[in-house]
């Protein structure tokens, strides 16, 4: 017992962020009723400041496993901690909320409106705001990520006025805007082309480092996941690093 209230007390005291315990996660058919293993009795633990690449091919689980750390899907068994609270017991309202204010996303798509200018694209997520100080404290930390991710002196064009690597880099901003505490990125180089995506992949080292925001990305590349500081491999449903 003394032993396991050290670990725990360890755990803390190093900062653990998320912990994942023996996740299953499986999907059935309705049609021939047959079940398909995606994550098995899978664990994985992520510390605060950590930078993961989870590497595996094409239908390996990787964007499975990104769902669940985020609240996305949940496990069929297992439990998910964030900050030592089980959010795999949560109901929707709350997991609605936790994510809102913990996670940020970056997909492979940047998903950026094209009507929309590239400031008003990174500020969709405060269009439901009503306070008007909340808005201007959000539109100051736009224009500062912006600037942080070298757009400052694009702000008011639109996705068709710019390459796919900036409009990837204004996604980011849009991620971090809400100042999550987690960044999960799944494959956000993969429309890339090579140049863009070691910007890319510079980018996240930087907010990583400098901004203190942890992360974890699911991607084919090796070259993306030779920025990260741990490498994972999803194999037949479990993590191997």
């Amino acid at each position: 017992m003394a032993e396991f209230m050290l670990l725990e007390r360890n755990n803390l005291i190093l900062g653990r962020m998320l912990k994942l315990d023996k996740i299953t996660k499986y999907y059935e058919t309705t049609e021939s009723n047959i079940r398909r293993l995606v994550l098995d009795e899978l664990s994985l633990e992520i510390t605060k400041g950590d930078r993961i690449a989870i590497l595996g091919p094409s239908g390996s689980g990787k964007s499975t496993l990104l769902n669940v750390m985020s609240s996305l899907d949940l496990p069929n068994s297992g439990t998910v901690k964030f900050d030592d609270e089980e959010i795999s017991s949560y109901n929707s309202n709350q997991l609605a909320q936790f994510r809102n204010k913990k996670i940020g996303f970056v997909f492979q798509a940047h998903h950026l409106l094209p009507q929309l200018s590239l400031l008003e694209n990174v500020l969709l997520p405060y269009l439901p705001e009503k306070d008007r100080a909340v808005k201007k404290e959000a539109e100051k930390r736009a224009l500062h990520l912006l600037d942080f991710v070298g757009l400052s002196n694009q702000i008011h064009q639109r996705p068709g006025q710019m390459s796919g690597g900036e409009c990837q880099r204004a996604a980011v901003v849009r991620a971090l805007i809400h100042e999550p505490k987690l960044l999960l990125a799944d494959e956000p180089t993969g429309s890339l082309d090579k140049a863009s995506a070691d910007q890319l992949a510079k980018l996240f080292v930087r907010i990583n480092e400098e901004q203190g925001v942890t992360m974890v990305v699911v991607t084919h590349s090796q070259d993306l996941a030779e920025h990260m500081k741990r490498i994972c491999r999803i194999e037949n449903g479990k993590i191997k690093e």
